[in-house]
Formats: C-alpha cells, sequence, structure tokens
C-alpha cells in the first residue's frame, strides 16, 4: 500500500482553511487535485491511509482501544499509557483532553471532510465507471467516519466551516446510509472501470461493502426492514479488507496486540460472565484469544498478528446476526433463530488469505439454539454471539448501549459511559459544541 500514501497536509484538506497568504507554491492546490480522475482517486487512497494507518492515531486504533477498554473487553496492562488507562476508568476520568477521544474525534472528522470534497468534486471523473467508484469508494469512508463518531458520542457535525451544526447522532447516521443508498445506485448503472481499479488500493469489495455498512448502520438507527433487506443483499462469500505492509502497518499490532505494553483482551473468555460467558467447544474463542500465553505474548489474536496482517471491513457473520437481531426486534422470532442458527452451527474453517493470513474467522462449531422462544432470549443469545463474533472489532460499547445492558451506575455494570464527552479542541474552536452527557 505504500505507493498510495499521500501527505494531506499538502493538499490543504481538512477541518480548518489554507492560509491564502502563504501557501507554498511547490504543493498541490486542493482545486488541482480535485480536477480529474486521478487526483480524485488519490485521495480516496489517502481517506484509507489516514482511517487506518498510523499506529495510535488512527481510527481503528482509537475504535478498538475506546470499544474494548469502555466495556471491559481489553485491559490495560501499564497504567503509564494514562491516555488508554483513563478510558478503560471511564466515567468522570475520561477527560476532554484525553488523546483516545481526540483522536477519535479529529481522524473521523477529517475522513469525512475529505470524503465529502471528493463527492463533491466527483463530476471531474468523465468515465461514468470511474467516477462510480470514486463515490463508492468515498461514501463507504465517509459513512465509517459518521458511524464511528455515532457510536461514541450522542451529537457530531455533517459539515465543515466555522462553528458548524451538530446534528443528533440519529441523523448523523441517516445521512451515511442515504449517501450509501445513492452510491450503491450509481454503482449499479455504472459498474466500476478497470482504470479505477487499477489505481486504488486493492481489498475492499466496493457493491458489497456498500451493502453491508448499510444494514450496519440501519440497524443501529433502528430501521429494520432496511437493515434485513441491506444484510440480504451482501454474498456471503465477498470478503472486504483493509491491507497493510511493513510500511504501511497493522495499527493494532504495531500500538497493542504486538506486544505486552498497552492492553490486551482481558481473558480467555473475552471479559465476559455468567450468561454471555462463551460455551464451550467455541471455534471463535482460540481464533481471537490465545488460551496459554507465555508471559512476553499479548493475549490478542484474530486480526492483529503481524505488521502485515488483513483487517476486515466486516465479517461475513455481522450480516446474519444483524438480520437475526431485526427480525427478534420486529417480533419474528422464527426467522431470528434462522438466521442466529446459521451462526452458531457453521463449521466454516478459518478463511485465509493468498499470505496465510485470516480474513474471516472459523464458524463457532455450537449447537442450534436451544433456549426460550422469548425475545428477551432470543436477543440475549443473539448478543452474547455478537460479543463473540466482533471481538476487538470496536463493536462492543455500541452493543451494550442498545441491547440495553447495565450501564455506570447500575449493578454488575458492563460498561463505564454511555457516549463520550466532546474534545477540548472542538470546543475551542466550535461555540456550537453541545455540553457534554453526564458520563
Amino acid at each position: 500500500m505504500k505507493k498510495y500514501i499521500l501527505l494531506l497536509s499538502l493538499l490543504c484538506f481538512g477541518l480548518g482553511s489554507c492560509d491564502k497568504e502563504y501557501l507554498d507554491p511547490s504543493a498541490a492546490r486542493q482545486q488541482d487535485v480535485l480536477a480529474s480522475s486521478d487526483g480524485l482517486i488519490t485521495v480516496c487512497n489517502a481517506l484509507q491511509y489516514r482511517y487506518t494507518v498510523g499506529g495510535a492515531l488512527s481510527v481503528l486504533y482509537n475504535k478498538v482501544a475506546a470499544g474494548g477498554l469502555t466495556t471491559r473487553e481489553l485491559a490495560i496492562l501499564n497504567v503509564g499509557n494514562i491516555e488508554e488507562f483513563n478510558v478503560s476508568e471511564g466515567n468522570t476520568s475520561l477527560r476532554t483532553d484525553n488523546g483516545v477521544v481526540r483522536n477519535l474525534w479529529s481522524q473521523t472528522q477529517l475522513v469525512r471532510s475529505n470524503a465529502d470534497l471528493v463527492l463533491a468534486n466527483a463530476g471531474n471523473a468523465g468515465d461514468l465507471g470511474t467516477r462510480s467508484g470514486i463515490v463508492a469508494y468515498a461514501s463507504i469512508f465517509r459513512a465509517l467516519a459518521l458511524g464511528t463518531q455515532a457510536q461514541f458520542f450522542e451529537q457530531a457535525p455533517l459539515t465543515t466551516g466555522n462553528n458548524v451544526p451538530f446534528v443528533p447522532r440519529q441523523e448523523v447516521l441517516q445521512s451515511a446510509i442515504t449517501q450509501l443508498e445513492a452510491a450503491a445506485t450509481q454503482l449499479a448503472a455504472n459498474p466500476v472501470s478497470a482504470d479505477f481499479n487499477s489505481k486504488i488500493v486493492p481489498g475492499i469489495d466496493l457493491a458489497n461493502t456498500l451493502q453491508a455498512l448499510i444494514a450496519r448502520y440501519s440497524l443501529m438507527a433502528g430501521d429494520y426492514d432496511r437493515a434485513i433487506a441491506a444484510a440480504g443483499r451482501v454474498s456471503p462469500t465477498s470478503r472486504s479488507v483493509f491491507n497493510f505492509d511493513e510500511n504501511t502497518r497493522n495499527p493494532l499490532f504495531e500500538a497493542a496486540f504486538g506486544n505486552r505494553n498497552v492492553f490486551e483482551p482481558t481473558d480467555a473468555n473475552l471479559g465476559l460472565t455468567g450468561a454471555l460467558a462463551p460455551e464451550a467447544g467455541d471455534r471463535r474463542i482460540p481464533f481471537y484469544v490465545r488460551l496459554n500465553p507465555t508471559a512476553t505474548q499479548n493475549r490478542g489474536l484474530g486480526f492483529y498478528t503481524a505488521a502485515s496482517a488483513p483487517i476486515p471491513v466486516y465479517v461475513p457473520n455481522e450480516m446474519l446476526l444483524i438480520r437475526a437481531e431485526a427480525y427478534a426486534r420486529k417480533g419474528d422470532l422464527t426467522n431470528a433463530v434462522t438466521e442466529l442458527n446459521r451462526v452458531r452451527t457453521s463449521t466454516a474453517a478459518t478463511q485465509l488469505n493468498s499470505n496465510n493470513q485470516p480474513i474471516a474467522p472459523p464458524g463457532a462449531g455450537l449447537a442450534p439454539y436451544s433456549g426460550p422462544i422469548t425475545q428477551e432470549a432470543i436477543l440475549l443469545d443473539i448478543y452474547r454471539n455478537r460479543l463473540i463474533e466482533l471481538a476487538f472489532q470496536g463493536m462492543r460499547f455500541e452493543d451494550s448501549r442498545r441491547f440495553g445492558r447495565p450501564g455506570p451506575g447500575a449493578a454488575n455494570t458492563e460498561r463505564n459511559r454511555n457516549f463520550f464527552p466532546y474534545p477540548r479542541v472542538e470546543r475551542e474552536n466550535n461555540s456550537a459544541t453541545p455540553n457534554d452527557p453526564n458520563i
């Protein structure tokens, strides 16, 4: 991926504006870069670079760290890592100047802002197939940025400028879904060109990823019919991954799972106890955690075992669990159990790429669901399977809240915050920043 690296600072992109009196004449100008297909594709590649690469600065790292430490999926190894430690403490220990909060906010805002620039200028790509590829790619990263913000913050802005207004997270999710659907329609009408495919970072299946993200964020937004339909349009054999190498390194391996300095999985049960504890023989557990690590080994495995290990944009069984949950919430318990059992009884082997690296976990290899045929009981088993299937992918914080699990102040609390505070840097630069949530 190294040949696709773009130094965004040269393009004057971001949340602020460039100082027009002191432009570097050797730097690429925004209007020039966005005026051609090649320039637009370059910025598309830069969107993935900003989202994925940079160790503890990347969105991927901070999403996994924030989601896991807040819900005790992950445990701190060294309290000297004060930013991550304070996330693990939560409540009022999570301050507005916390580095994880700041990076999670600022990097997703930058991705969203630059994706919006690409979408606004996509008409400059003359070939329709190249244009549809550009729109699909930018829409995917815009949605990932907005969806991540909706998972951790109550409100967020949808535009870039001075003192821009915030909107509720429901509106943030709807904006992502609307753009994804528009991109999917455009891609269906104009299949992506060979020129686009030859110049974009490989790994993402555009058509299936658009539908997968529509399904994910529709479920979060409570639009169950849309979630069921979109998840059903995702091919079970499709795979979308963020690829890495020794120069553009897997951020979770680089910053955490490749050492014993920051954090690791809480225990061999992923921090789950009681009714949520993994069932005996679940084949996903040894995929995600070392059961008997040495003193120098991080307990975490999964998609974070090497600098070059790919990270999935989504795993296939997420789509089945989306459908199971949506059916259950609609009261269609028969279809909910059918979809749940497709996850529980799968015996598929861990899928590997051409470099023998995992891109999807193994099937659970469990017996079919045999619990009570009630909405509450079925949703509980769906939740337990989400916690295992989507381990260390930054989803547990959102899931805990959506499933109404015990929050801060409750007995047997399973998360230490409900939403994150807005970073101080945003409040200092945007007078429209809302009040912080209490916890």
